[in-house]
């Protein structure tokens, strides 16, 4: 029988006596593919899979959680045999009641066998044990709850004995940390699905939703990649779906369907990146200018598609000026590459614990991607501190802890590319953008003449279907400015838009009219600062133009 790796470790931790008690984090509220009789699969929950998977031999099997207190799944007639439940067969739901009951029944199994009265297998699981023993909830109750779930693993008269438990939260870091920090715990996250268990998936549920997997049963594999990291809960609410309204799924549906339900089930924590923004694909031929950029970046993507990773960065940062559309490019670059791109909305929360818990959940979602970027606007303010200081309570200091180890994982390389973007770019700490972490710098720059300022506004205005002539363009160069954006570039064409259709004038004249008095959204002091820091910044010469390298 074929386990998934993180059930493969939690069985040889047991067996080698290395650990008993379980901290299974993750995807735990999801559906798991299990086996059953003949080779076949079938989903189940994850409390269905540690009965039937891992746990079927034993002799007890207990769980517990707030809304059903303490309930006897497997083994009852041996569990009723313990004199104190035949004193008080009424099972207490209150949490330090029930956690006393239990550590007291373990005891009771220890002892039994060490006066020789034969050895019972028992487990236990625990079910939204964040909620039990939470992260950042003090006060004698829950830290005395925390204090016994930890003694469980550390007790030596419990854990030279066959018990088992097992404490489920989707956060690690939502635990109380004498619990997520036991050494004598094991931590066991439970990844979202890969493509191949994505495509064993839809094999299992083509026999119960054959109208919606009429026209993707026969080859699994592909739509299985194109829905890597959805999980299997949604999918499944999904062919339910489908099945009721006689629709089946088709290829063009797998897109679409794949960014709405991660969006959903990650809350509002992160964005799919649209390549096909405006009805077309974006590419790196949508960028203004920056040929030398473009030639490198098609280079990395040639040599991930050839799977030649030795020499792919881990991360770029974007930097220049607000304006130069970085968004823009990472937008153009997902449209090349044919890679999902994961934009990091505000995962910082109010509450202690829920940040970090946030930041776990992207990282699994990303994980389950296969390959993928991951964009971080605003990198400055989003990557924390080193030192995050007390005013806010060291939420800083700790994301910057979790994506510092994160981003310098080498297991990643080839799969996972980070895209940093920041107009301060000398905001963030050194350590989070040095190679390694981030191996490519990429300066963005606004027109450096006045002529590569025609060319883009010329560009602008002629996807709103107005042209500006040669010869009316030569007459109107000197009065372009120079240090344009493509952002202020934008504003200014559809000034020159809504001119021509409101005054009725030619565009050449609505342009010398919009450019007469032309004010740029940013000072220029600003603007020559952050195009210093850009230069600066910028891994490579042959990404800054001629016209700002004395800067």
């Amino acid at each position: 029988m074929t386990v998934p790796a993180w059930a493969s470790e939690l069985i040889t931790l047991y067996e080698s006596g290395a650990a008993a008690q379980f901290l299974c984090y993750g995807n735990v509220n999801d559906r798991l593919l299990m086996p059953v009789a003949g080779g076949a699969q079938t989903l189940g929950s994850f409390t269905d899979f540690l009965l039937k998977v891992l746990l079927p031999r034993f002799d007890v099997v207990l769980s517990y959680d707030l809304g059903g207190g303490i309930r006897v799944l497997q083994g009852g007639e041996v569990f009723t045999q313990w004199p104190r439940f035949k004193e008080q067969p009424q099972l207490p739901r209150d949490p330090a009641a029930a956690v006393d009951l239990l550590g007291h029944y373990f005891r009771y199994i220890a002892n039994r066998e060490r006066l020789g009265r034969g050895r019972l297998q028992v487990a236990c699981i625990v079910r939204s044990a964040d909620l039990l023993a939470p992260a950042g909830v003090g006060g004698n109750d829950v830290n005395a709850i925390a204090s016994q779930l930890r003694d469980w693993a550390s007790d030596g008269l419990l854990s030279e004995h066959a018990i088992a438990t097992f404490l489920v939260a989707d956060n690690r870091n939502d635990l109380h940390p004498l619990v997520a920090n036991n050494p004598r715990a094991a931590s066991v996250k439970v990844p979202l699905p890969d493509a191949p268990t994505m495509a064993a998936a839809l094999t299992a549920l083509a026999p119960i939703y054959p109208t919606a997997l009429r026209a993707l049963a026969a080859e699994p594999t592909r739509p299985a990649a194109m829905l890597a990291g959805a999980t299997l809960s949604a999918i499944e609410a999904l062919l339910k779906t489908r099945e009721y309204q006689r629709q089946p799924l088709n290829d063009e549906d797998l897109s679409a369907l794949k960014k709405q339900l991660v969006e959903k089930d990650c809350a509002g924590l992160i964005d799919f990146i649209d390549p096909m923004a405006g009805g077309t694909r974006r590419t790196l031929d949508d960028l203004h200018g920056q040929d030398d950029l473009k030639r490198w970046l098609r280079q990395d993507l040639a040599l991930w598609r050839a799977n030649d990773l030795a020499a792919l960065p881990m991360g770029y940062l974007l930097c220049g000026p607000v304006g130069t559309g970085k968004t823009f490019m990472v937008e153009c670059l997902a449209g090349e590459a044919g890679v999902p791109v994961v934009k990091l909305k505000n995962f910082r929360d109010k509450w202690v614990g829920s940040t970090e818990g946030n930041l776990e959940k992207i990282f699994r979602l990303v994980h389950a991607l296969g390959r993928a970027y991951v964009f971080i606007d605003e990198a400055d303010q989003a990557l924390g501190k080193r030192d995050g200081g007390s005013s806010d309570s060291g939420i800083g200091g700790r994301i910057y802890g979790m994506m510092a180890e994160e981003m310098s994982d080498t297991r990643n390389r080839g799969r996972i590319v980070w895209i940093l973007a920041s107009s301060r770019p000398d905001l963030i700490e050194v350590d989070l953008k040095r190679p390694g972490r981030v191996d490519v710098k990429i300066p963005l720059f606004p027109t450096g003449t006045p002529a590569e300022s025609l060319r883009l506004l010329r560009a602008l205005l002629k996807r709103r279907g107005l042209i500006l002539a040669d010869v009316e363009s030569a007459a109107l160069e000197p009065l372009l400015p120079i240090w344009l954006t493509p952002g202020a570039a934008e504003a200014l064409a559809v000034k020159i838009y809504r001119t021509v259709k409101t005054d009725g004038l030619d565009v050449a004249a609505a342009t010398r009219r919009c450019l007469d008095g032309y004010q740029p959204p940013v000072a220029r002091a600003i603007m020559q600062f952050q195009i210093g820091l850009a230069v600066a910044e910028a891994s490579d010469l042959a990404f800054v133009p001629a016209a700002f390298r004395a800067l």
